[in-house]
């Protein structure tokens, strides 16, 4: 079992709304990435963002839209960082500038990844399944946006989800010659 750590700090002054909101977000995204949906605990999502429970649930209603914001929040901050990585470039150039930030990310911040993950994991619900297609939707119109042809955005979406499943096999060194064939390139490289 992995274990995250919650960086939110211990109050010192009153915070509004908008600023614990954030700090909940925060810890529902460790809570959520490491238990997923049904495991996760509301109590520990409080206590991690230092709030009582029922001012959570003032704040966000239900677990489930807690959740919701936790998913959209993630992706809404996966396609910043692909806005901001593409600038103004278009085409390959746009892609593999795309790829590079995505693959930093994930070997940055695992944690953002389990959480798309849990995300995906917990698309059986309706609601949470129309808000992750809602997330995806914008990234692969983004990516459709900067000038390539379908099949890359294709290939695009493909390879990352296949680097996803890599990291969470947890591969250590990614030179696994099953993974050089797969990928086309060794992970470890890339990452």
């Amino acid at each position: 079992m992995i274990t995250y750590y919650c960086p939110v700090a211990e109050p010192k002054t009153r915070k509004r709304a908008e600023e614990r909101r954030e700090d909940i977000l925060v810890a529902a995204r460790a809570e959520f990435s490491e238990h997923g949906y049904e495991g996760a605990s509301t109590d520990a999502i409080a206590r991690l963002a230092g709030i009582s429970q029922p001012y959570l649930f003032r704040l966000f209603g239900t677990k489930k839209d807690l959740f919701i914001a936790a998913t959209s929040d993630c992706m809404d901050d996966v396609l910043k960082l692909f806005q901001s990585s593409a600038g103004n470039l278009r085409g390959d150039a746009a892609l593999a500038a795309l790829a590079d930030v995505y693959i930093e990310l994930i070997r940055r911040d695992p944690q953002r990844l389990h959480s798309q993950m849990q995300a995906y994991a917990a698309c059986g619900d309706p609601d949470i399944q129309e808000a992750t297609r809602r997330g995806f939707r914008k990234l692969v119109a983004f990516v459709e946006d900067l000038g390539v042809s379908q099949e890359k955005v294709t290939g695009f979406f493909a390879m990352g989800m296949l680097l996803n499943v890599i990291s969470m096999l947890g591969t250590p060194d990614g030179t696994e010659p099953w993974l050089v064939r797969l990928c086309g390139f060794s992970p470890k490289d890339e990452t």
